[in-house]
């Protein structure tokens, strides 16, 4: 996210703790801010992110919940992330295995 989202989406959970807005709208507004997920994560992609994390297929495998296999095919382009696992290669990349645990 931007620094003026950043600030902004900030602001309005000030608003929420005083009563200012209700859950529903703050919640709406944060749908707004929920950066989107790259379309297509190339297979250098994700070998990119797993080295960045310096994760092995197997611990990379182990942290999204599947098998050492389908790392290897996403890496070898010979299969490609479903929806769920793009936005968790999305997450990871842009704030670490942290946000995961």
């Amino acid at each position: 996210m931007s620094k003026i989202t950043d600030n902004a989406l900030e602001a309005m959970r000030e608003y929420f703790d005083v009563g200012a807005i209700d859950k529903i709208t703050l919640r709406n507004f944060e749908s707004l801010c929920v950066p989107e997920v790259p379309a297509v994560f190339t297979p250098k992609d994700i070998a990119k992110i797993r080295k960045k994390l310096s994760l092995s297929q197997s611990a990379m495998a182990a942290l999204f919940n599947i098998s050492k296999t389908t790392i290897a095919q996403w890496e070898h382009g010979t299969r490609k992330p479903n929806a769920a696992a793009k936005k968790l290669l999305d997450v990871v990349n842009r704030k670490g295995i942290a946000a995961l645990t």
